[in-house]
């Protein structure tokens, strides 16, 4: 059996994976510039894992000014089929912990600032499918995966992902809660949106690490508590995409793959060569 290839985008404080076999280093250039740094890729097992650390490695690059799309096609140019994200979030429930793991599987856009799209300003017109933003047999792989290491999971739930990088107002955080959101985060929009656009399935592991601002028995948010609970999660998170790699679901099963397939109203005829080139790796197969 061919290996599988799963891109992982690590969040705050995952910048490497240990444990990986044939390891190389891989700069990329795509149509829509650089990713947020080289990306890794190396064998474990059967399958083929391609990591990149969203913020750069040294945490270079905030929320509101990672190149997203060329964090996803960079993924797809290497042969990532599908892709896990690792990502830092405050709860916003009581029943989610400080240190637990939530497979999302919704989303609220609360970004204002971030291309979100790939066809833009380039006379192309795509509207995909995004009812269900998260691949389904992905997320369940990734919920097995957890508990099969111990740790606390939460299965379903939405995040809201905000512009930052300043942490929410306590009324904010109030109206989130009154949203029925699960966790807030910064980074996983636009990146699902293009993940959808690129035709790669998409799942999300949610590393709580606070309460956010809401909670009154608690402090509110701070980098230095972030980081406390954020050592001991990425040591969960690296568990946790090893025990997912033997069980990843077969991605040409999923209809995120096939999301472009009727979604460009724009006729061929109508689409420049300009267009063609820089859209190459996304609807390539189409024209």
């Amino acid at each position: 059996m061919s290996k599988r290839t799963v891109g992982v985008i690590g969040g705050s404080g995952l910048y490497a994976l240990e444990g990986l076999a044939q390891v190389e280093e891989h700069r990329v250039e795509t149509t829509f510039g650089a990713p947020s740094d080289a990306v890794v890729s190396g064998v474990l097992g059967d399958t083929r894992l391609l990591f990149l650390p969203r913020h750069g490695r040294g945490h270079r690059i905030p929320p509101h000014q990672i190149n997203y799309r060329a964090n996803i096609l960079a993924l797809k140019q290497l042969g990532a089929e599908q892709i896990l994200s690792v990502s830092a979030v405050g709860s916003m429930k009581e029943s989610i912990r400080p240190g637990d793991m939530v497979i999302v599987d919704q989303f609220i856009d609360r970004t204002r600032n971030r291309p979100s799209t790939f066809f833009e300003d380039l006379g192309v017109v795509a509207h995909v499918e995004f009812a269900e933003p998260v691949d389904a047999a992905l997320a369940e792989a990734l919920y097995r995966a957890t508990v099969e290491t111990g740790a606390r999971v939460h299965r379903g739930g939405t995040y809201v992902c905000i512009e930052g990088p300043q942490f929410s107002t306590r009324a904010e955080s109030h109206l989130y809660r009154s949203w029925g959101v699960s966790v807030v985060g910064m980074t996983n929009l636009p990146e699902a949106r293009l993940a959808r656009e690129a035709e790669l399935p998409y799942a999300t592991l949610a590393l709580a690490t606070d309460y956010d601002c809401w909670h009154d028995g608690h402090a509110s948010v701070s980098v230095e508590g972030v980081l406390e609970v954020m050592r001991k999660n990425i040591a969960a998170a690296k568990a946790i995409v090893a025990a997912v790699a033997p069980i990843l679901p077969d991605p040409s099963k999923s209809p995120a793959t096939r999301a472009l397939q009727h979604a460009i109203l724009t006729g061929p005829e109508h689409i420049s060569e300009q267009a063609r080139a820089k859209l190459a790796p996304l609807i390539g197969r189409y024209l």
